[in-house]
């Protein structure tokens, strides 16, 4: 830090982020938004950007938030064509936000960043490979930030000779647009979000379904609002009346964050959403024998609440044959079963999911040689799911215990990319040599995360990627509250939970003893000057009743609200 600037120089500041999907683009927007001096590039492993939504394109393939939701909260988009986005469309959403703000020509398409280390003067000397030519080379950062998310990393379900198989395989993580369904025999595996779209869209074109179930899901009401296909007047009425969008945003908004006590036990929520549940899904079944085996023993939301629009109705179709059980082995003809018999098909598609493991997929180096890889191999502890103990100036979305299923999830991106910047804006302005959370807070945040979950039907022994280990095994996909609750949490840095170090006196930032008004001969010298008192409350929950408009809503059931409260 210069002692020949004013106070609160802002230093040049080098950033690296991994992932230019979602949460990276918005990384990038907040920083371009609000910071100067500084360099960002982002490495992105697919040769576009957007993540998620470009990496998924199997049929049916669509985001189970309604559209206008699955926005950022300031970038409206009034022209969705229905209710629920197919991955295309979204991915049009966030390509056009990202050509709309310039954002990339920060981004390195194709690049892939294979390790870092923390170097001795302060930040990450970092590995990255060129996935068209191969060569790797030595990048470096001040503080490092990974987007890389939790669902990118696709895998082949683990069944005894599947290599055997000699028709055609397929992931739905990694859809081959070039396969023809017309006609065939398709087997599908899995029954979580991506089997649940596969199977109706597929129905009409293919000569037969089976489709492999191992284990019971809870399948909902599709959050509320069924599919809807906006005619133009509505999308006409949307982008001229911007009020008219946003109270339509919010009242969804206000549905879903509506929510929580369903995720409580022994709530009314609880209680009413599994009798309503429970109901649907008989009715759209309407087969007892697949009642059976289908409703879950558990609670509704132990695992993630699929939605799923003509998913249950299905399954009785006659072109679709339901095979429960567990899956022994595959043959080349097929999948041999637990009930002895071979099932053959022309093709198969997996839609087994991802790793949602929380190890780095690659090795991150901290200050005395501790690799991250080896600290959250089993059960990962975070710090408010950005943070990790021991390893300084490494941030990270969607970690451990974050609220991914919560809630509004990009509600809480954008937290956690405020979050960030005030940790930067702290960096940049003083002469902080390195932050990290202390080992101590990350301790006491996991012991308090792990009574809370007690209390939460996620707790429950069914199986589901919100657990590291096991079915009865501690929730590290989680946050223990409610969305809203997490953007409370995260307003403000508690750096009573840091370890922060500095270069040399912790107040070099003091300067020159001049301010930043002072050298700026544009300002006001006497800004403070008023003729009433319009400051910032000091209380938190003032503060906060200003934010939330509190008193403007009567206290009931918004029209989008399917779940009571407790």
């Amino acid at each position: 830090m210069d002692s020949n600037q004013p106070i609160h120089h802002e230093r040049h500041i080098r950033i690296i982020c991994i992932g230019a999907g979602v949460s990276g683009l918005l990384f990038a927007y907040k920083l371009q938004r609000s910071f100067s001096n500084f360099s960002l590039v982002i490495y992105e492993k697919n040769p576009e950007i957007a993540g998620t939504w470009f990496e998924n394109r199997y049929p049916g393939c669509a985001c189970d938030v309604p559209s206008h939701n699955y926005t950022w909260s300031f970038e409206p988009k009034p022209d969705w064509s229905a209710s629920y986005a197919s991955s295309k469309e979204i991915f049009d959403y966030f390509d056009t936000f990202s050509r709309k703000y310039g954002l990339r020509h920060y981004c390195r398409v194709l690049h892939q960043v294979v390790g870092a280390k923390w170097n001795a003067q302060g930040g990450y000397n970092v590995r990255v490979r060129d996935l068209q030519s191969g060569k790797e080379w030595n990048d470096s950062c001040d503080i490092l930030i990974n987007a890389g998310g939790i669902l990118n990393s696709w895998r082949w379900p683990a069944i005894p000779g599947l290599d055997r198989y000699k028709g055609t395989l397929v992931h739905t993580a990694n859809w081959d647009d070039s396969i023809s369904l017309e006609g065939k025999h398709v087997g599908l595996i899995g029954n979580g979000s991506s089997g649940i779209q596969v199977l109706p869209a597929v129905l009409p074109e293919v000569k037969k379904v089976t489709t492999f179930i191992r284990e019971p899901t809870w399948v909902s009401p599709v959050k509320g609002l069924e599919q809807h296909i906006f005619t133009e007047e509505e999308k006409k009425a949307f982008a001229s009346n911007p009020g008219h969008l946003t109270e339509y945003r919010r009242g969804i908004e206000s549905g879903m964050n509506g929510q929580f006590a369903i995720f409580l036990r022994n709530t009314e929520g609880q209680r009413s959403t599994r009798e309503y549940m429970t109901q649907q899904m008989r009715e759209k079944l309407s087969n007892a024998e697949l009642d059976k085996v289908l409703i879950p023993e558990w609670s509704v939301g132990c695992r993630r609440i699929t939605p799923g629009v003509g998913y249950l109705e299905s399954l009785s179709h006659e072109k679709v044959k339901v095979v429960y059980g567990n899956i022994t082995e595959a043959s080349e003809n097929g999948c041999i079963c637990d009930d002895g018999n071979e099932y053959a098909v022309d093709i198969l598609i997996c839609a087994t999911g991802f790793d949602t493991s929380f190890r780095p997929r690659f090795p991150i180096i901290g200050p005395g040689g501790n690799n991250l890889q080896d600290a959250w191999k089993d059960e990962p502890h975070s710090y408010f799911g950005i943070a990790a103990a021991g390893i300084p100036n490494y941030l990270t979305f969607l970690g451990p215990n974050s609220p991914v299923g919560n809630g509004p999830v990009l509600s809480a991106i954008e937290a956690q990319a405020d979050y960030m910047m005030k940790l930067i804006d702290r960096y940049q302005t003083t002469n902080i040599h390195s932050f990290a959370p202390k080992h101590e807070a990350v301790t006491d945040f996991i012991q308090f995360k792990d009574a809370f979950m007690r209390r939460t039907v996620w707790a429950d022994g069914c199986r589901s990627w919100y657990k590291s280990t096991d079915p009865n095994g501690p929730v590290t996909g989680l946050w223990p509250g409610s969305t809203l609750h997490y953007i409370e949490a995260m307003n403000e840095v508690r750096f009573d939970d840091w370890e922060v170090k500095y270069n040399g006196n912790r107040f070099a930032w003091l300067g020159n003893g001049y301010s930043q008004t002072e050298i700026d001969e544009t300002a006001d010298w006497a800004y403070y000057i008023r003729d009433h008192d319009d400051g910032q409350f000091h209380s938190r929950n003032k503060r906060l009743r200003i934010v939330n408009k509190s008193g403007t809503r009567r206290p009931e059931k918004t029209a989008f609200t399917v779940f009571p409260r407790i």
